[in-house]
């Protein structure tokens, strides 16, 4: 066990030999379909998801509540843990963060909570970030600071087939404002000051996919030194040609890009056909 360990929710998203390389502990969310209970990541297959979505099932999701987070806590400090540093999805967006400072307060080793303000692959790559940084130096408050300032450099976009899931998710706020009743209007949609936002609108669905290429790909190509990644739900060879486009277009800042399947949490949000992208500063 090292000294400091760093954990997260399962909206970061992060693919399995991520989590494995950098010992990252993940506390799952729930979906709960026609009242049924699954913890995502751990009993909830990606192809249940969307079949229950397309069917027109009840969907509906949880935060874990604050024992998940003692629990986890507690297990770690037991194995040798000598500070936890806990990095979570936008509180704007979820309770979750709440959860986590509260288990803080009664663990039994120092709890050092984000809220990363973002979602997807912008917390994980923050929580990447914080993992490197705690096997550097041990030190817990410096991996934190890694995990906030990864977070916010991130950009987090994505495109949608229907609004319908954010609208009976209560997650469309501005962006139904934004949109309004226009027919033909597709949004670019980010995750911006720890919410959504309307970036563009554009004509068609197509085109909105487009966009979200083009814009992390510019962004990208701006930037010194960063980390990509391509987001899909059940398309991973659909994901797989826009992380080929993006490698390429990134410019020579940029790692590899990778592709990782949206958490089940946030696919129940955006429904079937989402595309997203993450761009994020990093360290080297």
């Amino acid at each position: 066990m090292d000294p400091v360990v760093v954990v997260t929710d399962s909206t970061a998203s992060l693919p399995a030999a991520l989590v494995e390389a950098a010992g990252v502990v993940v506390v799952p969310l729930h979906v709960v379909i026609d009242g049924e209970d699954h913890r995502e990541g751990v009993d909830l297959p990606t192809d249940v998801l969307l079949a229950a979505l397309r069917r027109g099932a009840r969907v509906s999701t949880s935060q874990p509540g604050p024992e998940a987070f003692a629990r986890t806590y507690a297990r770690l400090a037991a194995r040798g843990a000598r500070e936890i540093v806990s990095v979570h999805l936008s509180e704007t967006l979820s309770g979750t963060v709440t959860s986590a400072r509260l288990a803080a307060q009664t663990a039994p080793v120092p709890v050092h909570v984000v809220d990363s303000r973002t979602v997807a692959m912008g917390l994980g790559l923050a929580v990447l970030a914080a993992a490197r940084r705690a096997r550097a130096d041990e030190d817990g408050a410096d991996a934190a600071r890694a995990a906030q300032a990864t977070a916010r450099s991130s950009e987090v976009l994505f495109a949608v087939d229907t609004l319908e899931h954010l609208r009976r998710g209560g997650r469309l706020g501005t962006v139904a404002a934004a949109v309004g009743t226009m027919l033909g209007v597709r949004p670019v949609l980010g995750v911006r000051s720890g919410g959504l936002e309307v970036v563009e609108k554009v004509r068609t669905a197509a085109r909105a996919r487009e966009r979200v290429v083009e814009l992390v790909a510019a962004e990208a190509s701006r930037r010194r030194h960063v980390e990509v990644a391509v987001h899909h739900l059940g398309e991973p060879e659909r994901a797989g040609e826009l992380a080929e486009q993006l490698q390429g277009r990134c410019g020579p800042g940029a790692g590899a890009v990778h592709v990782a399947e949206l958490s089940a949490v946030l696919g129940a949000h955006v429904g079937p056909g989402v595309v997203a992208a993450v761009v994020a500063d990093v360290s080297r």
